[in-house]
């Protein structure tokens, strides 16, 4: 599959969760997500950014500003076909689409320990109890965020596996399949 064939296929199945998706088509459609973020990023800058200059007596300070309007739009679109095809490569390698948001639940897990943890030691003002559910969000918010920061690289080693031979539970193996 080459770089167009994997756009066009990514776009016609822009919200299939289901069935297998290979290297190539992940990666080049990847790859398409890309370049159109950096190209809506460059639009974004040539044409909607506002440069202010602050000029006192010791110093100016010159800030540009941007809302992002074409890259926010180009993100929006892109956002579901991209889920929809890396769910796809992980039933190619033969694991459960899940495993893709594996890290953002990681991430709203160690941010809900935080600020629960947090806000239950705050209603304390200090003492021991205070103290005690500090040390204990500490202790199980630090192997969080160590796993957090290894899951995302687990991800990616696993959306680079090759397909999994034959078929499997989420359907027949892309290079076998006859067009």
């Amino acid at each position: 599959m080459g770089f167009g064939e994997s756009i066009k296929a990514c776009f016609a199945r822009y919200v299939t969760f289901s069935g297998r998706a290979s290297r190539p088509e992940y990666w080049y459609f990847f790859l398409f997500t890309l370049i159109v973020s950096i190209a809506a990023g460059l639009i974004d800058w040539l044409f909607f950014t506002s440069i202010t200059t602050l000029e006192t007596e010791t110093s100016s300070t010159t800030t540009a500003i941007s809302d992002g309007p074409v890259q926010g739009l180009a993100a929006l679109v892109l956002f579901l076909p991209q889920l929809a095809v890396a769910w796809r490569r992980m039933h190619d390698t033969g694991r459960s689409g899940w495993y893709v948001l594996l890290p953002t639940l990681l991430a709203a897990g160690a941010f809900a320990v935080l600020i629960l943890g947090i806000g239950a030691a705050s209603h304390f003002h200090g003492g021991t109890m205070d103290r005690l559910l500090t040390d204990a969000t500490l202790l199980i918010l630090i192997p969080t965020l160590i796993v957090l920061l290894v899951s995302p690289l687990i991800v990616l080693w696993w959306l680079t596996r090759p397909s999994q031979p034959g078929a499997n539970r989420y359907g027949p193996n892309p290079h076998e399949v006859i067009p």
